[in-house]
């Protein structure tokens, strides 16, 4: 059984427009401790069974692309039956089906034996979705280019409060609405990397930043009150994760999470206290 974790962006600037029609970005990625599961055995097909009835489970879910692509590269022939047991939010900042797609890639490698490095399989990621190379690393990491080019940072043992309020969006709606004003120069991630290596929980709060939270607000009020909720509940800052729309709020400890946590939940809302994953995204666990 795999583990995979969710990520949210403690700072993201649009750079400006590429050529290939995607933007140019520069982020720093954290994996946190809230995970979905994936099991993967072997069989004769390729096979994906999923736990929630709002995630489909055919050809476009992001695991059955991840499978098909490294059984094609690979010349495989044989299947696998995978059961995706989901905890991350669907469409919410948090790069649920990334980090899925990311434990699907390193699972298959080791069912089917292909001994395949992590660079080899980052260029696959990286073909699958801007986000997917950052979970077969994990940690807290620098993200340029799409986001997909994907370089360690030092990270610090953070505990942070997620609150979704239950409502998708669409990344690429969220970049559609992005202006050439809104483009910046990497400062701003320069700042969250230094703050990172500073370890101070309050000097990450100062430097949180994302260049998409005002376009989400403008269309989804939620936003603003889940980050009015979190900061009148004792957050040290809070802000948007990747286009959103869960917000995140930094804590002193985790004791002080549990705390926001339980002073911010409400039925709309789903709430989750977490540390920051200092290690792999993707982990190994024996069943119980």
């Amino acid at each position: 059984m795999l583990s995979a974790a969710a990520k949210i962006n403690l700072a993201l600037e649009v750079l400006g427009r590429r050529e290939d029609g995607y933007h140019e970005v520069a982020t720093v990625m954290q994996a946190v401790d809230l995970s979905d599961r994936l099991v993967i055995e072997d069989a004769e097909v390729l096979e994906l069974r999923v736990s929630a009835p709002d995630v489909p489970s055919d050809g476009s879910n992001l695991v059955a692309r991840a499978a098909r692509a490294l059984r094609e590269t690979a010349a495989v022939s044989r299947g696998a039956r995978i059961t995706l047991v989901k905890r991350i939010p669907v469409a919410a900042g948090l790069g649920g089906g990334s980090a899925d797609a990311a434990a699907t890639l390193m699972g298959l490698s080791r069912l089917w034996r292909l001994g395949w490095p992590r660079a080899r399989l980052a260029e696959l990621a990286a073909t699958l979705g801007t986000d997917v190379p950052f979970f077969l690393r994990g940690g807290a990491a620098l993200g340029t280019g799409r986001g997909e080019r994907v370089e360690p940072v030092a990270g610090a043992a953070l505990a942070f409060v997620l609150v979704n309020p239950g409502v998708g969006t669409s990344t690429p709606t969220i970049y559609g609405s992005v202006t050439p004003a809104m483009y910046s120069d990497g400062s701003r991630v320069d700042q969250m990397v230094a703050a990172l290596r500073s370890r101070r929980p309050a000097r990450v709060a100062e430097s949180l930043h994302n260049a998409l939270e005002g376009v989400a607000t403008a269309a989804y009020r939620q936003v603003t009150q889940m980050k009015a909720a979190l900061l009148a509940a004792g957050a040290l800052g809070a802000g948007m994760s990747g286009s959103g729309l869960t917000v995140f709020g930094v804590a002193r400890s985790f004791d002080h999470a549990r705390q926001i946590r339980a002073r911010v939940a409400r039925g709309s809302w789903s709430c989750w206290a977490v540390r920051a994953i200092r290690g792999p995204a993707i982990r190994m666990r024996r069943e119980r």
